[in-house]
């Protein structure tokens, strides 16, 4: 079986390429760091992610983390580059037909494995960097038919000495399924986002939580996400085909004022959240939001935090909405149904304001 046991090159010091250079500085790790951009090399160095690498290191695996547009090019390259000593060549990319394509009959594809954690932020650069993005995350390990053994367990490798938990599919599968759970997700958050862009002031004083959930994600880097979704257009096109079709049925519904076929829409959306892994990659349990108001000064939601732990519920998640008529923010515990009731009665009990 083989070991990862360094060095790691890191070809591009961005968010990814420099939490995965930190995360395997954080397993013991010799890395090596490449950047066209001096700035991003010189900042992820200074933040402990590694050393610029020189032409006499020889290492063990190549991590490719360059935009979409240049991940082809940049994976041949590393390939070409390090022949004579066989290193294996991963990357990080969004999509992962086009690169294979990219480096389909260069000597040494063999040596390729691709590969996508399924971890990030609507930050970008080096700042945004750490060692625990990927803690506990899905990371696609998608080998082609020719990839040798040995490199794929070096991929698989990685992805575990960086936190990650690593899930065997191939390239095309991959593109499909991200096309599903990211790329026209991303998209219809964009679109929800656009309405709000010029509207009048007393519109978005409305704004709450639910807004703020769905266009989270439409923050995200325009020139980026215009690159990943055009190298995965395929697969996408194929479900905004079905978005849009279903977006039909809802105009018509809305249209004719037909409750029950805006329903039937509705429920697909229910059916589809259900369908969502719950923790540990288990079937969802049920859960039910406690409201607790809490003061905007600080060490109040360490406060919070703590006395909710007194009370030995798990928290399963948290949401903060901020009024913004008074210097009080409305927080959203979520946690186990059957817990709800417990979590309410102390939190009361130690002098929190709660809403059922």
């Amino acid at each position: 079986m083989s070991e990862l046991t360094g060095p790691v090159e890191i070809v591009g010091t961005g968010l990814l390429g420099t939490s995965i250079a930190l995360a395997l500085r954080r397993a013991g790790l010799d890395v090596l760091l490449a950047d066209e951009s001096a700035d991003h090399l010189r900042t992820a160095s200074g933040l402990g992610a590694g050393r610029p690498a020189a032409p006499e290191d020889r290492p063990q695996l190549v991590v490719v983390a360059v935009p979409p547009d240049h991940l082809g090019a940049v994976i041949r390259q590393a390939l070409e580059l390090t022949e004579a000593y066989g290193s294996v060549v991963t990357d990080v990319g969004s999509v992962k037909s086009g690169p294979l394509a990219a480096v389909a009959g260069v000597p040494g594809v063999e040596r390729y494995v691709g590969g996508h954690p399924m971890a990030g932020s609507e930050r970008s650069g080096p700042l945004a960097a750490s060692a625990a993005l990927f803690d506990g995350r899905p990371w696609a390990v998608t080998p082609h038919e020719g990839a040798l053994p040995e490199a794929v367990e070096l991929v698989d490798g990685l992805v575990r000495l960086c936190g990650g938990v690593p899930v065997r599919m191939s390239p095309v599968e991959h593109d499909r399924a991200v096309a599903r759970t990211s790329h026209v997700p991303h998209l219809l958050a964009v679109l929800a986002a656009g309405r709000l862009a010029g509207a009048p002031t007393d519109h978005l004083a409305l704004t709450g939580q639910g807004v703020r959930d769905v266009t989270r994600v439409a923050a995200g880097d325009p020139v980026l996400y215009g690159q990943i979704v055009s190298a995965n257009s395929e697969a996408v096109l194929d479900l905004l085909s079905e978005v849009r079709d279903r977006l039909d049925a809802i105009i018509d519904a809305v249209d004719r004022a037909d409750r029950d076929a805006l329903e039937v829409v509705l429920k697909e959306g229910v059916a589809g959240t259900l369908a969502i892994p719950g923790k540990h990659g288990g079937p969802t349990r049920p859960t039910r939001s406690v409201f607790v108001s809490v003061p905007d000064h600080p060490g109040e939601l360490a406060r919070l935090f703590a006395d909710a732990g007194a009370s030995e519920v798990n928290i399963e998640d948290v949401h903060i909405d901020h009024d913004p008529g008074r210097p009080v923010g409305l927080v959203e515990l979520v946690v186990d149904e059957k817990r709800a009731e417990h979590l309410l009665a102390s939190l009361e009990s130690r002098g929190w304001v709660t809403h059922r």
